[in-house]
């Protein structure tokens, strides 16, 4: 019983579009590979496309949007309908109006992306892109928010329970576990996947959950109930009306994104004695389990002024949330996002569908 629902959950947890809505094509002059068809209106130094290999020997594609005055980076995982080339516009306009860089990537198996998705290889994928962003810009934890969208919410809380000096996390449409949002249950079962409701207490950085009233594929109590789990939490975005592929249409959510990674951007870095995700697969051992959910960092950050008072982090949210101008709000903006979000459609399969309503 148990293997056998945690391969149904699998296969109806992943659904890469077919085929996939780009190639990857490398120009002649520069030898530079680009995403088409990228249906894109910026500098060819601005967008750089990488094949990474993971840990696990496949090879995932991922771009990478530079923003010439961007002081964070965002890593975002996209939902289970979409891939890189669904998400290009999206990416750019996100990386433009909340000026971060910006770097998305394909799971296993999606897009132009080798071997097939699971549960593992989204970790080993997230992972690999982390790991590029460190060794080819020197992108440090406390510059990096990780962003998660529906089924990328499991990557991306896997990756942020790992490393205690992430920036931050935002859940976008997030969900308890993949067994939760087929089933009612009150434990957690170890063929369940992606259980973020085990991991989220694992988190030390800020979290900043957003969710639709009327999400028909993951309910809202899901993204309500994370957020109560939260060790440090910011103001939830919970837009009414919205649903499960939608919420970018809303202008509140790119004003409360935007707000969200001003504060972040103005809270203090803090000092910490380096650790790497490799450090901590030299020291795992092997065990029966296929999940490398394990050593936590054995060295927490450490803040200059720690040991002489502690900042709770609801006052320097309040504080850095004042400096904010309230009145910042850009129409166009948001109008655009939803125009982009309507024309690539991306979510045409609905994230983890009910076989019951499906015999």
């Amino acid at each position: 019983m148990g293997t056998a629902t945690s391969t149904m959950a699998a296969k109806l947890a992943f659904f890469p579009p077919n085929p996939p809505s780009y190639t990857v094509v490398t120009e002649e002059s520069t030898g530079k590979m680009r995403i088409w068809p990228d249906m894109r209106n910026r500098r060819d130094d601005e967008i750089e496309v990488v094949k990474i290999k993971t840990r696990r020997g496949n090879e995932i594609v991922a771009m990478y949007v530079k923003n010439p005055t961007a002081k964070l980076t965002v890593l975002y995982s996209h939902g289970n309908a979409a891939d890189i080339g669904r998400m290009f516009l999206i990416f750019t306009v996100l990386s433009h109006h909340l000026n971060v860089n910006l770097m998305g990537y394909d799971y296993s198996g999606y897009g132009q992306s080798s071997g097939k998705p699971s549960e593992q290889e989204t970790y080993a994928d997230i992972e690999a892109a982390y790991n590029w962003l460190r060794e080819t810009y020197g992108t440090k934890d406390e510059r990096i928010i990780l962003y998660g969208q529906s089924v990328g919410s499991g990557p991306s809380l896997e990756l942020a329970s790992r490393l205690p000096c992430l920036r931050a996390l935002v859940l976008h449409s997030p969900f308890l576990s993949a067994l939760r949002v087929m089933y009612q249950v009150k434990h957690s079962f170890w063929f369940d996947i992606f259980k973020n409701i085990d991991k989220i207490q694992l988190v030390d950085c800020p979290v900043l959950v957003i969710h639709g009233t009327n999400d028909e594929v993951v309910n809202i109590s899901h993204g309500k109930q994370l957020w109560k789990l939260c060790k440090e939490k910011y103001e939830p975005l919970w837009i009414k009306g919205g649903t499960h592929c939608n919420l970018e249409e809303f202008p509140e959510y790119l004003t409360h994104l935007r707000k969200f990674v001003s504060v972040i951007e103005k809270l203090p870095i803090p000092n910490f004695r380096r650790h790497s995700l490799a450090d901590d697969h030299k020291k795992e051992i092997p065990t029966k389990s296929t999940s490398w959910i394990g050593s936590r960092h054995s060295t927490e950050c450490v803040t200059a002024r720690e040991n002489s008072r502690k900042i709770s982090m609801d006052h320097r949210f309040r504080k850095a949330r004042n400096s904010v101008d309230s009145s910042e709000r850009a129409r166009n903006s948001f109008d655009r996002l939803g125009e982009i979000v309507r024309s690539v459609r991306l979510c045409s399969v609905d994230c983890v569908k009910n076989p019951v309503a499906e015999a």
